[in-house]
């Protein structure tokens, strides 16, 4: 068994953190990230720090935040410990990347991506240890074309961990964003897995590289092809109707958010994921065969 290396992770994330600011910054052309620097001292509730990272209106990105956040904690909060037990009475350190992007074009997609790394430990025994991660594609205008090279993206950096690695953690995305009372995926989904520790460290730390790294090599490309895409306000219109559903998944359902929240996390930077603006309209219905209309066909799981 590999011996876990705490320190090689947050090394990582930090530098994953960097590049990814500088692609999509890149991507943009004119907007810059600015940093949000924050450390908590321990205490009742966590501890830690982290950097947040903001671009506001540039050329593409209306608004995109990347997050590095390291914290500690004393205790598991209890809704954690009803279904793990064994991580009751144990110190617990969470790192991790975590972004979302809201483009202005409508017709660029918005994105997330999240890597993170779990501690537990405790006095005399071994510790506990997991990562977890992935990234999805939410469009509002969706391209096939785009949809099916995101998750060739995916299935590609899976490949090397085992042909079965792309299946099932692409299952488990479409199940997690997933909007029971809308019936609906909250997009096209990619990748998503929890509690990752059954090969052993060094093999499950290589994978979240990969899907670290994945997630620029996916997403880049399509800002590139789809940002020029003339759009008028029957599209932005639409755009803030659907960002509207990745508000419900966020507040209602998304564990991050909620463990955050519960465990006195850094407000702003767990809500960073909100985008700047949307709507709601009550019986909202598009226009049959319209191409707001075509998105639905999209919102199921499907192979890619």
């Amino acid at each position: 068994m590999s011996v876990v290396d705490k320190a090689a992770v947050k090394q990582f994330l930090m530098s994953l953190q960097d590049d990814i600011c500088q692609q999509l910054a890149k991507a943009d052309g004119v907007g810059e990230f600015i940093e949000d620097a924050w450390y908590r001292e321990p205490g009742e509730r966590l501890g830690g720090g982290g950097r947040s990272r903001v671009l506001r209106d540039g050329e593409v990105i209306e608004q995109g935040g990347v997050n590095f956040s390291h914290v500690t904690g004393n205790a598991m909060p209890a809704s954690a410990t009803a279904h793990r037990p064994e991580l009751a009475g144990r110190r617990f350190e969470a790192m991790g990347v975590s972004l979302v992007i809201h483009p202005k074009n409508p017709y660029v997609p918005t994105s997330h991506a999240n890597v993170r790394f779990f501690i537990a430990e405790k006095e005399g025994e071994d510790p506990i240890w997991w990562f977890g991660g992935g990234f999805d594609l939410t469009p509002f205008y969706p391209f096939a074309e785009d949809c099916h090279f995101w998750h060739d993206q995916a299935k590609a950096l899976c490949q090397p961990f085992g042909d079965d690695v792309y299946a099932v953690h692409k299952a488990w995305c479409d199940r997690y964003f997933f909007l029971p009372h809308r019936e609906e995926t909250r997009g096209i989904g990619g990748l998503f897995f929890d509690d990752l520790n059954q090969w052993d460290f060094a093999t499950c730390f290589d994978y979240i590289k990969a899907v670290g790294e994945g997630y620029a090599k996916a997403y880049v490309p399509i800002v590139e092809k789809r940002k020029a895409t003339p759009y008028g306000e029957r599209e932005r219109q639409f755009q803030l109707y659907r960002r509207g559903r990745y508000v419900e998944f966020n507040l209602v359902f998304d564990r991050g958010t909620l463990f955050g929240l519960q465990t006195g996390g850094r407000t702003e930077s767990i809500l960073m994921s909100m985008p700047p603006l949307a709507r709601w309209e009550y019986g909202y219905q598009p226009a049959p065969e319209s191409a707001e209309a075509k998105l639905s066909d999209y919102l199921v799981p499907r192979d890619w």
